[in-house]
């Protein structure tokens, strides 16, 4: 994927744009580097244009690290640190609230990161892995409870608008 510069369009960043802006809810995952998030998906937030395509979307969050402790449930973060990559989440969570992304509570921190995956990136770990699934779980509950509903009333009133207007 060609993301070279934060506002440079390439037919890389229109296809994410694309896809991100036609996906119901986004699952932002990363690694923690020196106590933030990985450069990248700072990259992708800016090359996805202002207004943000993330605007009203819900986003959940994961996050990995190669340390011993980790947040309990919710984003997800990978770090190398010995408390995950629970800054990483707190700063992507920040940035994305600022772009208007809503951001679901309940971050998952994998710690220990290479105790839990294997050469494969396949979760070793059954704990860990609920965990993780319970991120996808609850942007699903979020969607199917707020963002579905929502689109089916807007989809009635214009209908019947439609209607009356004929």
């Amino acid at each position: 994927m060609d993301l070279a510069a934060p506002g440079a369009v390439t037919a890389d960043v229109e296809a994410l744009a694309e896809i991100v802006s036609k996906a119901t809810g986004v699952i932002f995952a990363t690694p923690e580097y020196h106590g933030t998030y990985a450069s990248v998906a700072k990259l992708i937030i800016e090359s996805l244009g202002f207004p943000l395509v993330l605007e009203g979307k819900p986003v959940a969050l994961a996050g990995v690290a190669a340390g011993q402790i980790g947040v309990a449930a919710g984003q997800i973060g990978v770090a190398a640190g010995q408390i995950g990559a629970i800054e990483a989440l707190e700063q992507l969570r920040s940035v994305l609230s600022h772009v208007g992304a809503i951001v679901l509570p309940g971050p998952v921190s994998v710690a220990g990161v290479r105790n839990v995956f294997d050469e494969d990136g396949a979760c070793t770990g059954e704990a860990t892995e609920r965990r993780l699934r319970r991120v996808a779980d609850n942007l699903i509950d979020y969607i199917r409870a707020n963002t579905c509903p929502r689109v089916a009333l807007e989809q009635m009133v214009r209908e019947e608008l439609a209607k009356r207007a004929a």
